[in-house]
């Protein structure tokens, strides 16, 4: 299966637009920096907030997602008829690796091959002022992971490696670890956070770390905080800034929708991970203010924890799977009728996907200018 000539297209604008919105940031503080006469790096910073800024970031944010957790599980907010013993497997094995294999890894990454790889260049960028640095990476960190996840829902062969995500019927705060081991291994922020406290910018990075966490993990979360902005008439000016700021449960949440027919699911769009600004910019964002009646895949028959987890390593055992041994890149949930047969080849490629179901319709054209 081919990406849609008008998908490719839009990728090809939107990532020249892209390359203009990364060096953005970098341009505006040395520009700043002539106006003032200001030449920071004559003058190097020391980066001793280091230290402080990981062990708030590590510790924090692992009390934050334990507590919001607690709150979950004791309000009855997970769907535990279907939250059973495989999908329990599946969050909490995606949940562990990131935390007690890649963290290790990525720690010694940081701390032994950088220094042997790239010895002149530890606090380069120490000279950075905190708050450009935490300008310049949320930028830089958040943009590459709109469209590292983008890219895997408009690529067909990439979305096996992102499905994990979005098996689930049912949302919460694991949601937001819940992937595929191969794409958490290829792209994880804790790579750019490691070499980026190498590089002398430390805080900033960690300070970005910190918050973009707490962002996700509460628009994959069931509390719906933000809910009380869109019923009180006072809230809605900041409701309107926030939702096109941040991610929001609302925003999220329909980016998890089993289906788009009623307005409100849109997997097809809301790829935001900290900042649902990316859709805005680029046309994928897509805002009810309300929340979706189902969430996962239509045509998911409870893949195996370990084929979720691992493919394509392992495969799983549901026949026709899209992580099957012999299963379908992207699968039809219905086929077409023996009757429509032979007038399939007269429909363009458009037209022949949006027949196709569910996960088709990631190579579609996913907004209309």
């Amino acid at each position: 299966m081919q990406i849609d000539p008008a998908v490719r297209k839009s990728i090809v604008r939107d990532t020249l637009l892209s390359v203009f919105i990364y060096a953005l940031p970098v341009a505006l503080m040395y520009v700043t920096f002539s106006i003032k006469g200001y030449k920071p790096w004559e003058n190097p910073l020391s980066a001793n907030a280091t230290g402080f800024l990981h062990h708030w970031s590590d510790y924090g944010i692992s009390c934050f997602v334990l507590l919001l957790g607690v709150i979950e599980f004791l309000s009855g907010l997970y769907d535990r008829d279907r939250w059973d013993g495989n999908e329990k497997l599946t969050d909490l094995v995606c949940f562990a690796f990131p935390l007690l294999v890649l963290r290790p890894f990525v720690t010694y990454f940081g701390l032994k091959f950088l220094p042997l790889v790239l010895p002149g260049v530890k606090n380069v960028f120490s000279w950075v002022p905190f708050w450009w640095g935490f300008f310049i990476i949320c930028v830089a960190d958040d943009l590459t992971q709109y469209w590292y996840h983008r890219l895997h829902h408009q690529v067909p062969w990439l979305w096996r490696f992102h499905r994990t995500h979005h098996s689930a019927a049912y949302m919460g705060m694991s949601m937001a670890s819940r992937q595929n081991a191969f794409y958490t291994i290829f792209f994880s922020q804790i790579y750019l956070t490691s070499a980026l406290v190498y590089l002398g910018l430390g805080p900033s990075a960690l300070l970005v770390q910190a918050i973009k966490s707490m962002i996700t993990t509460l628009a994959h979360s069931s509390v719906t905080w933000d809910k009380p902005l869109y019923k009180y008439r006072v809230l809605h000016p900041v409701a309107w800034v926030l939702e096109r700021l941040i991610s929001t449960p609302a925003t999220h949440h329909a980016h998890h929708a089993s289906t788009t027919d009623d307005g409100v699911g849109y997997y097809k769009g809301n790829f935001g991970n900290m900042f649902f600004l990316w859709d805005v910019i680029f046309g994928t964002a897509h805002i009810s203010r309300q929340y979706p009646n189902a969430y996962g895949i239509s045509h998911y028959e409870k893949d195996q924890w370990y084929a979720q987890f691992l493919w394509p390593v392992l495969k799983s055992r549901v026949e026709g799977s899209e992580l099957a041994a012999d299963g379908p890149m992207v699968r039809v949930d219905a086929p077409l009728k023996s009757s429509e047969t032979s007038t399939s080849s007269a429909l363009t490629q458009e037209a022949a996907w949006r027949k196709l179901g569910w996960q088709s319709t990631l190579a579609i054209r996913i907004h209309r200018r």
